[in-house]
């Protein structure tokens, strides 16, 4: 039987608020993402976690824009799919369309908004909880088999590790999100541009509005550089409060 005394130390570790990290932690955890991102072999790893993201932005959209959420399949070249049932136009489906490019920067901007308030171990859990929330509509082994593995690694390391460690894997995780989701944007333009995408997320917007691919890609790309610099902007934070330009917390 737990005792209150355990339940609430329980409740102070989840919600309380750590120390402020120190700047250096902040200056080498970005540099560690955008190493990630601008390199070939880490990017094709991580980018199952960009993946995850965006397929989990499908997936929340459509359930509520009122859509019928069918499943998900991740795949192990990092691409994935999202199935949902209702009017194949319309706002709904135009929202769960969008939302899939731009969801990893803004679950990374929900994480930098945490992080700023020091709350890394409700970071991890809510983390823990999303992955456990996506598996349940997994349809393949694959893609059961990442979010396990994924929401293992953050649940271990929010329970075992020491606040350096879960500091430094919180802040790289977040700064990968915001950075990462830049690049697949990248991507799907030279994409669409060397052989065409017609299944794409721009493309099928296209095709059920009056704006051509291009526009949803800039779209997409504008969205995803303005949260890079708001998240950025709250990660920052210990370096800013080390300059003087803003009062630390």
């Amino acid at each position: 039987m737990v005792s209150i005394e355990g339940m609430t130390a329980f409740w102070d570790r989840l919600l309380g608020a750590q120390p402020d990290p120190p700047p250096l932690l902040v200056v080498l955890t970005g540099l560690v993402a955008l190493l990630v991102v601008a390199t070939r072999l880490p990017w094709r790893i991580a980018r199952n976690v960009i993946t995850i993201a965006h397929e989990g932005g499908h997936a929340l959209v459509a359930v509520l824009t009122g859509r019928k959420l069918q499943g998900i399949r991740l795949h192990s070249d990092t691409s994935g799919l999202t199935l949902s049932a209702g009017r194949p136009t319309g706002p709904g489906m135009v929202l769960t369309l969008l939302a899939g490019y731009i969801a990893p920067p803004l679950v990374g901007l929900g994480g930098a908004w945490l992080l700023a308030g020091n709350r890394i171990t409700l970071l991890l859990w809510i983390a823990v909880i999303l992955l456990l929330a996506m598996l349940i509509m997994i349809r393949n082994v694959y893609g059961a088999l990442t979010l396990v593995v994924t929401g293992g690694a953050v649940l271990a390391i929010s329970w075992y590790a020491s606040p350096q460690v879960q500091a430094a894997f919180a802040w790289t995780g977040v700064w990968f999100l915001l950075l990462g989701g830049v690049r697949p944007v990248v991507e799907l333009q030279r994409l669409r541009t060397q052989r065409g995408m017609p299944a794409s997320d721009a493309d099928q917007l296209a095709g059920i509005t009056p704006l051509p691919a291009f526009f949803w890609v800039v779209l997409f790309g504008l969205v995803n550089l303005a949260v890079l610099v708001a998240g950025g902007l709250m990660l920052a934070g210990p370096l800013l409060a080390e300059a003087g330009l803003v009062a630390s917390g």
